[in-house]
């Protein structure tokens, strides 16, 4: 039996008048946390607000309540009997309780904010380890018992997964983490305590050990000459503070083992389990990690493997380990090796392990909270202490009556029944299936258990031990989500997911027949029924939410009695209740509730707001009403309690049951709403109750946790007057009523007729409905479970299929003709273009369908156009980054320039607006060196004058030169060489005289500036060549202007000499102009561009208007068209068309030459002169265009090669600014490589001086440690020397004390007084002492106390009055026993002074040992120090210089690429310049005799080629002569030349041809009039040849139509007429011989053609012998 305790009244507890107060039974509950021993009897775990404590023989259980809400972490001390827990509030407490009178012994305060999630205690003593999470991460030490804290240390960001004490020795604590194991060791010096770490080094993964090099101080670190000392890495890092001592790169970084759990051992030792499967021993002294082999032994039972370890604990021979797989495996150690056996198996993995205190049992936890106890040397030796459900409740129910047993239910579908009056399991059954609610018939011994599948099991319990399945409803295919039978069991209402209600008849009798339902909204949150005895009708009230206006709507029907029998009244066929039948009304309110329940008048609803903390009345309205009535509150009370809420009425109606995230419960009164009795069951932080359920009688109640897997149980204290009056006569009559029907049911029931039937609602079917032509249903064999809403749907879709056949069949005929033609207009879509053809999908017919898929496809096309939208604002922002990065920012845009004929691409230097700081710190430097540059003038000028003052007045003016010329040298020394400048900065007219020399830069300011004035050097030399290269850009746009303007001119020559040659036209590429690339031309884009509808009719309207506006400009121009008409366009005749110039043929040269007249004849003479004029003409101009051509072909050639040639030097001069900047940028990185350096060995400076300042720091307070505690030991220590001294003293006035009795009796009393009592020390059974590993551990402060009253009880029988000695007075025995009394408390005190003193003096020497490793680190950092300033002064003045050298200067065998030059020496160029030019003297010399001697020949070669040259020119002048010999010099220029008035010759001739062409206009005239009047008499004579051709043709069709009579005749008859025949061949040799003529006439025209061809060719060719 259960029994509880209640230690301290919670301050909300309230009593009415009757004092009926709720109090806790029992909890039922399973652990989430490790079991943990109490006593070698009791067992104790956490669950929820309470820790479960359980006798392991009894089965009994004792419930401890935490007033503060759920429980932390628990820890139990088996030799003190407490246990240790924590609460879960803000600045949580630690609780510590006596067991088994669970009396609170201490209550300890901290600082942590958050919460505890470690606690251990010591085996020996009263200390207690705490370990918090965050922000905290603090591990504290307590004395419980004096409810102090000795010590603590926060460790941030550091989880620790497991804390335990060594049993051995409590100095010693273990905290493990998956990634670290830390040993914590308590030093002690008399009431003072010190926590002192030390990290275990695990392995890595592999379980191999790396070799860590010290980081903080390299043993060896390699000198490097050119770059300098090498520095840690922290130091390269910049880190100067603590960070820099843990600092370890990320390549340095290896994956080290992860630790899951860990045992001590009796030597002080650690087994650590890790999660790769490895198994590590630890020293407990020097922290030295082993790595245990796994040795070979026989296979595990059914090859389970020990992967990785979940949980382990120490035996005498090894360990026992278990894990994921369920079974614990002995692990037998010995020295560096192990072997597995197989110990046990359990159900399920395993999550804890432990030993009893007295190691004869062993507990075993799995992951699900079961636990079983392992006995050693007993049958059986596994025993189930505890039979974890699976998984937490999910819902309750009493068993009708609700006083004896009652049911749950796990989400995995596990019911099982419990007695009530210990929590004990009397049967489980699984469903196999996930289940949602649970709920018990007040009228059966049935339950009804919903699933998520839509299903409803009705299970039998009259035989609680062995309950069936005795009915399945499967309903739906919705999740049931609410199951509650009304107060009568006359109806079971099953609530679904989907917002139907069903009814189902509640007795077995009737198998439970679906009655049918009704339809709500879907978020359902709670029914509540109203069926009192005596009526006839059960009403029912729907709460459900409606997320879309916020509010909350009610929906009340009513059921009667008598629904079975009258089902298919109410009913329609597809199973839905009639509104009207069932008397359906809507209510809504303006705000939401969390739950709502009728009250039993149904007058008025009781609801639970949801987003404040009160209680509303809602009264219902007496009026029918057919809208949704908006109900409002009546009566409004605070609940006094927070988060949403649920109602509950009790059986008998009085009693308002509320409960809310709060975790408190409270009974109110129906009426005045007034708390009468409440309860804290639960805590905020398992999110309060879940459930309810209340007894029939009242006296019962059940309280399910929501999220802390915690069930508990209620009962009333002090239960009685009204209201255990009320409640217990209203149980009465209620089981008085249902007696009969309970009777009948179980009967039923329990007889053998009720079988397990599933299809007694719904049915396996094999009907599957086949629109065929027959309109039949055809059975296809496959079965198929369906709901029963379907299948009612299934039925009435058959009766209306039977009803409406014809109408069917005339509906399928249309179908299939509208089909055929869907299907032809298919077939037609697919021989259309592609960008006329449909998709599939429209063709569809369900417009439905169509407009959801119209829907989806708009959606898609949204998303779709959202993405490209996001899509190309992200490409558009990175471009504007892009453009602003490498174009908008840059002050001179990077460009390119490439010649025109040759391979050259010369590019200009990018270059960006220097910013204000740095023109800042370029003025500032510039100031600083013109400054230095006066002060140095100035001290030469005062050492000058100085020099100078005894000199005589009159050489004054001489010396003022010579100081003029030493300036001037000063001046011209400051600018350094080439060579030793490092660059050749200065061929680009750089002044470099700011410069400081290579060998001056030592101070960081120096170099600093002198990277400034390097970085403006580079700036100067991009800006002299970008203006080179500016000038060349536009000289090149210029020539591309040029170019392209003699390119028409060329392009006009050569359409005139229609040469057919492309005209070469230089353009600027896109690297010349780079602007380009920003800028998309519409030719770039190959996608087509989407326009819209209104696009396209403004464009059309565009376009209409332009023409029109065209046409209209083009009408009014008249003169501009007439001249187009009449003369192409121009006035006069240009020179450029003489060559498109054509003389017209007169009219007569279409005739034969025979039948020309004279003056014909003479025209054509005329016409063959205009003729060779004008070609004489278009030769003389074509030689011109050719001409012309070739000069300006000439001249483009010329200036672009001209161009070429510039662009080819700025090439090479592009060369040498680069090779310049890439000389200063080499000075410039030398100079930040020595200041990176500098800045690594100032920042290793910095921190060994701030690890020095720190170690100080730690030596000065361990300095103050040590002086601390030795005073303390000196005052220790004198206490100790004066309480030896009292003990010497009652030593030695023994005898004074007693001096006045005689002296042989004083003998005889100092052998007593010497005399000591032998202390039986408690000595371990033998068989326990044999299993406990750890044997007797050492003594603690309670076992001291205890062994000192032994000794003073073993005192008493040496102070019996029977070993007094004969003779004595008992006075004066009295008197020798205090003193010898007094004599043995002093040695036990000076005994225990001595033990303080050792320990006292052992802390001393560590803190004397730690002092002194203090010393030795500071000592090592001051040689650190003194290193790095030797390494820094070197680094300082052994400088980096570049140096210029040209070739040859390098005097070395082998070059080759080095770093070093140890056997190179540096010389004097003087030396090298002396010998250079004596070499260069003799050279020259050389050189003067070769020069004269190539003159010589060159001479000899110049008249050789002067000779050649005139016999080539006298060739020429013989050629020339020939050429004008045949010159062919016709009349018309001889003519030319020979007249002198050659112009107004041919304006006679003009004149001449004007007046001819005056005489044939008018001819023309006359002609013209003629040919009109010829026309019209041929008009005439037309018609009357028309009327002949009428006439004829009338007759031929009368002859046509007796000739075909008469062929007709002849075909009849069979004969052909031999005059037929004749005349065909006739026919057939006529056309033959005229079609020879034709060909021959063909032939002759072309002979006579080719003969003037070879005539006119001939004559073109014959010589003219002209007399010279």
């Amino acid at each position: 039996m259960a029994q509880s305790r209640e230690r301290e009244e919670p301050p909300y507890a309230t009593h009415s008048s009757s004092n009926a107060t709720l109090s806790v039974r029992w909890v039922q509950g399973f652990p989430k946390q490790n079991v943990n021993f109490v006593n070698e009897e009791t067992i104790c775990y956490p669950c929820g607000n309470y820790v479960i404590f359980i006798n392991i023989e009894t089965k009994n259980k004792t419930v401890l309540q935490c007033i503060n809400g759920i429980v932390g972490v628990v820890a139990t001390n088996i030799a003190y009997e407490v246990v240790a827990f924590s609460d879960r509030k803000l600045k949580p407490h630690i609780y510590i309780y006596n067991f088994p009178g669970l009396t609170r012994r201490t209550k300890l305060k901290g600082n942590v904010l958050l919460d505890y999630t470690l606690l251990a205690f010591s085996y020996c003593g009263t200390y207690l380890a705490s370990y918090s999470s965050l922000p905290e991460f603090e591990l504290a030490l307590w004395n419980w018992e004096s409810n102090v804290i000795l010590c603590k240390k926060s460790q941030p960001g550091i989880e620790v997964s497991q804390m335990s004490f060594n049993p051995m020795n409590w100095h010693q604590l273990c905290l493990s983490s998956p990634s670290s194991v830390n040993v914590w060791t308590i030093e002690r010096s008399n009431q003072e305590h010190h926590f002192k770490s030390r990290t275990v080094k695990l392995p890595l993964e592999d379980g191999t050990f790396v070799n860590e090099t010290d980081m903080l101080f390299p043993h060896s670190s390699s000198k490097d000459l050119i770059y300098g000392p090498l520095m840690p890495l922290s130091a390269i890092a910049g880190l100067v503070g603590e960070e820099a001592e843990t600092f370890r790169p990320k390549d340095d970084v290896y994956p080290l083992l992860h630790p899951t759990m860990h045992c001590w051992t009796p030597t002080s030792d650690l087994y650590i389990g890790c999660e790769e499967g490895h198994l590590l021993m630890v020293s407990g002294e020097s922290l030295k990690v082993t790595v245990l082999q796994k040795t070979e032994s026989l296979p595990l039972k059914e090859e389970n493997q020990l992967i990785s370890p979940v949980t382990m604990v120490y035996q005498q021979d090894g360990l026992f380990a278990s894990g994921i797989d369920g079974a614990v495996y002995s692990l037998i150690i010995k020295d560096s090796s192990y072997r597995v056996e197989n110990f046990l198996e359990v159900e399920g993995p395993v999550e804890h392990l432990m030993f009893s205190p007295s190691y004869q049992m062993l507990l075993i936890q799995t992951d699900k909270g079961s636990v079983y106890i392992y006995t050693f040397g007993e049958e059986p030796t596994l025993d189930k202490v505890l039979d974890a459900c699976d998984g937490k409740f999910q819902a309750i129910d009493f068993i009708t009556p609700g006083n004896t047993h009652f049911m749950t239910l796990t989400q995995s579908g596990e019911v099982c029944i419990w007695w009530m009056e210990d929590c004990t399991c009397a049967s489980r059954f699984y469903l196999n299936t996930p289940a949602t609610t649970l709920a018990c018939s007040p009228s059966s011994f049935c339950a009804a258990v919903g699933t998520t599948d839509g299903c409803v099991y009705f299970l039998d319990v009259c035989e609680v031990a062995s309950p069936t399945i005795c009915h399945k409803a499967f309903l739906s295919k919705s999740s049931v989500q609410h199951l509650i039978y009304d107060q009568r069991g006359i109806y079971l209402l099953v609530g679904t997911a989907e917002g139907n209600i069903f009814a189902i008849d509640a007795n077995p009798s009737s198998l439970f027949q679906i009655l049918g339902f009704t339809e709500v909204s879907k978020d359902i949150l709670q029914i509540s029924t109203v069926s009192l005895l005596g009526t006839d009708m059960v009403e029912v009230m729907v709460l459900s939410v409606l997320q879309e206006s916020g509010r909350s709507r009610l929906e009340i029907f009513t059921l009667p009695v008598m629904l079975p029998h009258v089902t298919i009244a109410f009913a329609n066929e597809r199973g839905r209740l009639k509104d009207e039948f069932i008397h359906k009304y809507l209510y809504e309110m303006e705000h939401t509730l969390s739950s709502a329940v009728l009250d039993y008048q149904s007058n008025q609803v009781h609801g639970f707001c949801s987003q404040a903390p009160y209680i509303c009345n809602y009264l219902l309205p007496e009026k029918e009403h057919t809208d949704i009535y908006i109900l409002k509150p009546s009566q409004k009370v605070p609940s006094k309690q927070y988060g949403p809420g649920m109602l509950y009425l009790s059986p008998h109606g009085l009693w308002l049951i509320t409960m809310a995230k709060c975790g408190i419960l409270c009974i109110r009164d129906v009426y005045t709403l007034e708390t009468f009795a409440r309860c804290r069951s639960h805590s905020h932080q398992g999110h309060g109750i879940q459930s309810m359920r209340i007894s029939m009688d009242g006296q019962s109640i059940l309280v399910n946790g929501k999220d802390d897997g915690t069930l508990v149980f209620l009962k009333w204290k002090r239960f009685g007057g009204s209201l255990a009056a009320e409640a217990e006569e209203y149980y009465q009559h209620l089981i008085a009523s249902l007696k009969n029907i309970m009777e009948e049911e179980s009967y039923y029931l329990s007889s053998p007729k009720l079988s397990l039937d599933f299809g007694s609602e719904h049915e396996y079917t094999n009907n599957i409905y086949n629109d065929s032509s027959q309109e039949d249903l055809v059975m296809t064999g496959v079965k198929k479970e369906i709901p029963w809403i379907q299948q009612k749907s299934q039925e009435a879709t058959k009766k209306e299929v039977q009803r409406f056949s014809q109408k069917r069949k005339e509906i399928k005929r249309r179908i299939k003709e509208l089909a055929k033609i869907v299907l032809n207009m298919m077939e037609e879509n697919e021989k259309v273009d592609n960008i006329a053809k449909l998709d599939q999908q429209e063709f569809g017919l369900d417009l439905e369908e169509l407009e959801r898929l119209h829907d989806e496809s708009e959606e898609e096309v949204a998303k779709i156009r959202k993405d490209v939208e996001m899509h190309n604002l992200a490409k558009r922002y990175l471009t504007e980054l892009i453009k602003e990065e490498c174009w908008t920012s840059m002050a001179v845009k990077g460009r390119a320039l490439k010649c025109f004929h040759i391979p050259y691409v010369v590019e200009n230097f990018p270059m960006k607006e220097r910013t204000a700081k740095e023109l800042k710190e370029l003025e500032r430097v510039l100031q600083q060196k013109n400054i230095e540059a006066e002060c140095l003038k100035l001290r030469k000028e005062i050492v000058e004058v100085q020099s100078t003052i005894t000199l005589v007045k009159k050489h004054h003016e001489e010396d003022d030169e010579e100081e003029d010329d030493e300036e001037d040298k000063i001046v011209k020394h400051t600018n350094l060489p080439n060579y030793l400048l490092g660059s050749l900065s200065t061929d680009f007219g750089v002044d470099t005289s700011l410069l400081s020399s290579q060998l001056e830069l030592h101070s960081r300011e120096e170099k600093v500036n002198q990277i400034i004035l390097l970085k403006d050097i580079i700036y100067k030399v991009k800006t002299a060549f970008n203006r080179e290269f500016a000038v060349a850009y536009k000289q090149k746009e210029f020539e591309i202007a040029r170019v392209t303007e003699r390119n028409v001119r060329i392009q006009e020559i050569i359409s005139d000499l229609e040469l057919g040659e492309t005209v070469w036209q230089p353009v600027f590429e896109d690297c010349e102009k780079p602007e380009r690339t920003l800028i998309v031309e519409d030719y770039e884009i190959t996608a087509h561009k989407h326009v819209t509808s209104w696009q396209k009719a403004k464009t059309e309207l565009v376009t209409t208007h332009e023409a029109e506006r065209w046409l209209h400009l083009q009408g009014l121009d008249i003169r501009k068209r007439a001249l187009m008409d009449m003369m192409g366009g121009v006035l006069e005749v240009k020179k450029e068309d003489i060559l498109r110039m054509v003389i017209p043929q007169p009219a007569f040269m279409a005739k034969p030459d025979a039948v020309w007249t004279e003056e014909e004849r003479k025209q054509f003479k005329d016409y063959e002169k205009k003729v060779k004029e004008l070609n004489e003409e278009r030769d003389k101009y074509r030689k011109s265009l050719e001409a012309e051509l070739k000069k300006l072909q000439n001249s483009v050639q010329e200036s672009t090669q001209n161009f070429d040639e510039h662009l080819k030097r700025l090439f090479e001069k592009r060369v040498k600014a680069e090779m310049v900047i890439n000389q200063e940028e080499l000075k410039i990185n030398n100079l930040v490589f020595s200041l990176l350096l500098d800045e690594e060995l100032h920042s290793r400076e910095l921190f060994l001086n701030n690890y020095l300042a720190r170690k100080q720091e730690e030596k000065s307070q361990t300095a103050e440690a040590i002086q601390k505690s030795k005073e303390d030991l000196d005052v220790y220590k004198e206490n100790y020397d004066n309480l030896l001294a009292e003990d010497k003293v009652l030593d030695r006035s023994f005898k004074k004390e007693f001096s006045d009795i005689p002296s042989h009796q004083v003998d005889v009393l100092y052998k007593l007084f010497k005399r000591r009592p032998k202390v039986h020390k408690q000595k371990m059974q033998s068989e326990i002492a044999s299993t406990v590993p750890f044997g007797e551990r050492p003594g603690s402060g309670k076992l001291n106390k205890e062994n000192f009253a032994q000794l003073m009880k073993s005192m008493e029988e040496l102070d019996n009055i029977s070993n007094m000695p004969e003779g004595l007075d008992p006075l004066v025995w009295d008197h020798f026993c205090a003193t010898r009394r007094a004599k043995v408390e002093n040695e036990y005190k000076v005994k225990q002074k001595a033990a303080g003193l050792m320990e006292m003096m052992a802390f001393v020497r560590r803190r004397v040992e730690d002092d002194e490793k203090l010393q030795q680190e500071i000592e090592r950092v001051y040689q650190e120090l003194v290193l790095l300033q030797e390494d820094k002064a070197k680094f300082q003045l052994n400088l980096t210089i570049q140096i210029l050298l040209k070739q040859g200067q390098v005097e070395l065998e082998n070059f080759q690429l080095l770093l070093e030059y140890s056997d190179a020496i540096l010389i004097n160029k003087n030396i090298i310049e002396d010998l250079n030019s004596v070499i260069r003297t003799q050279g020259q010399k050389k050189i003067a005799s070769m020069m004269e001697s190539k003159d010589v020949h060159k001479g000899i070669y110049q008249i050789e080629w002067e000779h050649k040259k005139m016999e080539m020119e006298m060739e020429d002048l013989n050629q020339k002569a020939w050429d004008i010999q045949m010159l062919f010099f016709s009349r018309d220029r001889q003519k030319y030349l020979n007249e002198p008035n050659y112009e107004t010759l041919i304006a006679l001739q003009i004149g001449i041809m004007e007046q001819t062409i005056e005489v044939l206009d008018k001819t023309h005239k006359k002609n013209v009039e003629n040919c009109k009047k010829l026309l019209k008499k041929l008009g005439r004579l037309s018609n009357q040849r028309d009327v002949a051709n009428y006439t004829l043709s009338c007759n031929l069709r009368e002859e046509l139509v007796a000739v075909s009579e008469r062929q007709d005749i002849c075909n009849a008859m069979g004969t052909t007429l031999t005059c037929e025949k004749i005349a065909k061949e006739r026919y057939k040799n006529m056309m033959q011989q005229q079609k020879l003529t034709n060909i021959s006439k063909q032939q002759a025209e072309q002979i006579l053609i080719l003969q003037a061809e070879v005539e006119r060719l001939r004559m073109k060719t014959f010589p003219a012998l002209v007399q010279m």
